[in-house]
Order: C-alpha cells, then structure tokens, then sequence
C-alpha cells in the first residue's frame, strides 16, 4: 500500500514536471493562450528565477577575469526585478477594460522565463574560434536573444493583457527606448553590450560602437513620439474603463421617479 501510494506520488511529479517544462515551451514559442499565461504560479517563478541565476552565471562561466560577484549571476536576478517592475508600471496606465489586470508577479515570472534563450552567451565560442569571429558570433547571440525577448514582450502585452496593437507598440517599446536612451546617456550603454554579449577582448573596428550609435540614434529619435503616443493610448484606456465601470454600475432610481410604497 505505500509502495503504491509512492508510485502515485512520484507519476503525479512527474507530470506536473511535464506540464511545466511544456507550458514554457509553448510561451517560448509563442503558442499559449491568455488562460494558460494567468495559470502561471509560484512554480512557473521558481523555475523562471533558477532559468535566469543559470543564465547570470552562464556568462561569465568561463572568463577569468571577472569578479567573483559577476560570476553568482546576483545581477541577472537583480536586473529582472527591476525590468518586471518598469514594464508593470508601463502597462498599468494602458490597461484594457474588460480584462483580468496582470499582476506584478505575473509580469516577474514572464520576464523570468524568457531567460532560457540567452544561454547562448553561455557556448564559450572564444575557445575554439579566432577573437574577431568569437566577437562577431556574441554580437549575433546578443541580437538574437534580444529580437526574440522583445517580440516574447510584444506577444505577452497582446495575449495575456489584451492590449490593441498600438498600445502594446507604446507599453512594449517605451521603456526599453527610455531604458536605452538613460543607458546612452550616463554612457553605461557600451559596457552593457559588453556585459550582456560576454565580449572580452575588445578593439575599435569590433562593431560594438557602431552599434551603440544605431542604438543612441534610435532611441532618441522614438523616445519623445512614442511618450506622446503613450499619453494618447493612456487617455483612451482610462476613458474606456471609466466608461466599462458606469455600464457595469447598478442604475440608482430618480428622485422624480415613485417609490414602492407611492399611490
């Protein structure tokens, strides 16, 4: 009877274990409904949390000559509570009516499972490759990992948010335009590109300033429009749920109206 009992316990693991690794894959690949997103828990965070400690440490697995604290991934767990909370923020203004509010958590744990793809920084292409193509080929996983991550935010804000394509465009794009923009501007941009694509050996012609300076020209030139468009869509999204909360109100009776108990 126990031995059974443990046979039971250990399928139902197993299982649940299959459920979860599907569930990521199916939001990797762009596959889960708005009822599968809002069932993501504790479970979904904890893997999501483990993905990206894997993911910090993966970086620099290899390179000598990073500190000890870039090498626990402390960073990449930091970063995504932060992130999580910029993107939470940027959508709660734009909000849809009619749709199940996303929670803080839920957009932590999103952002936590999107780590997966950047374990590409973790193939350690500067052992068995000349430095100029170990640099080419980090760059290339920075740009992969990156368009895939944002095109992951982009679907999430239109599935699990409901947002309309304008206003996922706004909520999405905004922040990482403003995130670059500060970056460029405190000039910490070149040593993230450095950081996040694992580049060690660094020299002038390697294709990091050129794009640094695609990245600043970018970013500069949407910042102000897609603010403008943001405050827009924001005025549009309140209007509509104010106008959902009055059509969902009980209708108070008219003082000119009789009562019940009126001859």
């Amino acid at each position: 009877m126990v031995e059974t009992c443990v046979l039971l316990v250990q399928a139902r693991s197993v299982r649940e274990s299959h459920d979860l690794l599907r569930s990521i894959g199916r939001l990797l690949s762009f596959r889960l409904s708005r009822e599968e997103l809002f069932a993501f828990d504790w479970r979904h965070l904890a893997v999501g949390l483990g993905a990206t400690w894997v993911v910090g440490m993966g970086r620099t697995w290899d390179d000598p000559t990073v500190s000890f604290l870039r090498k626990t991934g402390v960073g990449s767990l930091a970063y995504v509570f932060v992130l999580s909370l910029v993107l939470w923020l940027s959508y709660l203004p734009v909000r849809a009516a009619g749709v199940p509010r996303l929670r803080y958590r839920d957009v932590l744990t999103f952002v936590t499972l999107t780590a997966p793809p950047a374990l590409l920084y973790a193939i350690p292409v500067e052992r068995f490759t000349s430095v100029d193509v170990a640099i080419s080929l980090n760059l290339l996983f920075l740009g992969v990992v990156a368009t895939w991550r944002v095109a992951l935010l982009l679907h999430y804000f239109s599935r699990a948010a409901g947002l309309r394509w304008y206003a996922v465009a706004v909520a999405s794009l905004l922040p990482l335009a403003v995130i670059v923009s500060g970056l460029t501007f405190l000039k910490l941009a070149e040593g993230v590109i450095s950081i996040m694509g694992g580049l060690r050996e660094r020299h002038p012609d390697d294709g990091v300033n050129q794009i640094l300076v695609l990245l600043t020209v970018v970013s500069y030139v949407v910042a102000l429009p897609l603010l403008l468009a943001y405050a827009v869509v924001a005025l549009l999204a309140h209007r509509a749920r104010r106008q959902a909360r009055l059509r969902s109100a009980p209708l108070a009776p008219r003082d000119d109206e009789p009562g019940l108990g009126s001859r």
